[in-house]
């Protein structure tokens, strides 16, 4: 059984930084496609980017490009997510996900297997 805890949400205001961790247990995240959503209230989960396994390739949603990093630290089995310029739009409670089923792209939450509880992300205008 796979454990995620997100941390490192908060209030920034816009155009700040912030850095969100997802720690894992129980598994190695470098054996999974690791992934963050978010969901504001009122809306459907949106995904945000993702990174391969071994590789360290990654994607990202079209509304985070150039702004939002995805990277991970193997030693510390933890995905990191560096969010830059950031927009009162991308308020909302950010999740980390990890092993995506097979038939499933990256980009689709139904494909994952294990979530942390999320943590929230609230940016001032």
């Amino acid at each position: 059984q796979v454990e995620l805890v997100e941390s490192g949400g908060g209030l920034v205001q816009a155009g700040g930084s912030l850095m969100l961790s997802c720690a894992g247990s129980g598994g190695t995240l470098n054996s999974y496609v690791t992934a963050w959503f978010r969901q504001a209230p009122g809306s459907e989960r949106e995904f945000v980017a993702a990174i391969r396994p071994i590789s360290n390739s990654a994607g990202y949603g079209d509304s985070v490009k150039g702004r939002f990093t995805i990277s991970k630290d193997n030693a510390k089995n933890t995905v990191y997510l560096q969010m830059n310029s950031l927009k009162p739009e991308d308020t909302a409670v950010y999740s980390c996900a990890a092993w995506l089923s097979p038939g499933h792209d990256y980009s689709d939450h139904r494909g994952y297997v294990y979530w942390g509880q999320g943590t929230q992300v609230t940016v001032s205008s």
